[in-house]
This record gives C-alpha cells, structure tokens and sequence, in this order.
C-alpha cells in the first residue's frame, strides 16, 4: 500500500534501536511508529481517522483523537504480532 521506501528505513531503525535497549520492546516501538502517524478528519460516526504510512494497512478510527490514537495503539501492537507470528520480515 505505501511503498515510502526511506521513511520505512527510518521505522526498522527506531525498531532495531529498541531491540537494544531491552525492556518493553513493542511498547517502545509502537510509541515510536505513533511518532509518524497522520491524522485527519473525516465524514463517519468515528470521524477521526489515523494511519502510519510507513507501515502497510496500519490505521485506525475513534470518535474522539485519543480513542483514534488508542486504537492505533492497538492496531500496530497486532500488526507486529502478525509479523512476527508469520516470520515476516518488517519494513527494511
């Protein structure tokens, strides 16, 4: 879907960062994947819509921004879940 190729690089080296550091791994990375979300508005019962364009099919919806970026949250914890469950490679 997205196919950012340098902006990809910037999230496998926040991941590869974290994967040094230790301790909560997915928080950190998922804290750090929310630093490249995009936001907007739309026309919808959830009218807040999030996305991180650099990691394919991630986006989210809420009614309020928080409830958007808490979803997000969950969405890319998921995301990575199914990378990892699947031994898929993340973005290079």
């Amino acid at each position: 879907m997205y196919a950012d190729t340098a902006n990809n690089y910037i999230i496998w080296s926040d991941f590869q960062a974290v994967q040094k550091t230790g301790g909560t791994m997915i928080l950190q990375y998922i804290e750090k994947a929310l630093d490249h979300a995009r936001y907007e508005i739309i026309e919808d019962n959830e009218p807040y819509f999030g996305e991180i364009p650099e990691l394919a099919g991630v986006y989210a919806t809420g009614k309020t921004l928080e409830e958007c970026r808490a979803n997000l949250m969950e969405v890319i914890d998921g995301w990575i879940i199914v990378r990892l469950s699947t031994s898929l490679n993340f973005p290079p």
